[in-house]
Parts: C-alpha cells; structure tokens; sequence
C-alpha cells in the first residue's frame, strides 16, 4: 500500500471571508495562520502550500487586552548604528492600521518561501469595502 502524497496542482484553495471586528489580535491571527497554511484540511502536508486565501475586513477594530495599547511596541531596524525606531500599538494604529495584523499573522507563519507564499494569500482591508 502507498501512502498518499497530495500534490500542489490538484488542490482547489478556499476563500475565507473574516471580520475583525471586536476580536482579540492573538487568537484571531492564530485562525488566520491555520486557514493560510490549510491545516484544517485532511490531506495537510508541512511542505506543499495547500493553504487558502483568506480577506479580512474591519481590521482597524481589532482589540488587545489589558494595558498592552499604551504599553506594547513594535521595532524597526533602520541598519545604522543607533536607529532603533519604535512606537506604540495606539501610535501604529492611528499610523497604519493594516500593519498591526500583518505582523501578528507573519510571526506566526513559516520563515520560508512557503510562509511567503502564504502571506501573498491574505489580503486584509482596513473597513468594510462592502456597502449594506
């Protein structure tokens, strides 16, 4: 008996379609992380990509708990001596809403051209682009 080897161009990805509204940033970007990399999936293999795509709407409402809004900081590296640029999670926000999840979900994926492969499926949109 062979084991089953599940090949890259017979899997049909899904779309997932997430809100972000009122959701927590780490276990939210975990269910993100899982439906990029297909892991809910039967057949899921470590070094094939048969991940989905996943758009996130509502991205600037997303929470974090606790005191960590005033308190967390994100890093930048401008490779000169002495030019660690940081700012906090409310600076960032009011900055560049897009980048907090953005970071979140690719610290949770693979650093390889696989986990980059994923990334290129996640589109994330700052509100609803959809009119109701």
């Amino acid at each position: 008996m062979k084991t089953f080897f599940p090949k890259n161009y017979f899997h049909i990805p899904k779309y997932f379609f997430l809100d972000a509204n009122n959701k927590i940033l780490g276990r939210f970007s975990v269910e993100i992380s899982k439906l990029l990399r297909g892991k809910e999936t039967s057949f899921y293999t470590l070094g094939i990509n048969l991940g989905n795509f996943v758009i996130i709407i509502n991205s600037y409402y997303i929470n974090i708990s606790g005191k960590k809004p005033s308190k967390k900081l994100y890093y930048k590296a401008t490779n000169r001596p002495g030019n660690l640029k940081y700012e906090s999670y409310n600076q960032l926000k009011n900055r560049f809403p897009l980048k907090i999840l953005q970071k979140s979900i690719l610290g949770m994926l693979p650093k390889t051209t696989l986990g980059r492969q994923y990334f290129r499926q996640l589109f994330i949109y700052i509100s609803s682009p959809f009119k109701i």
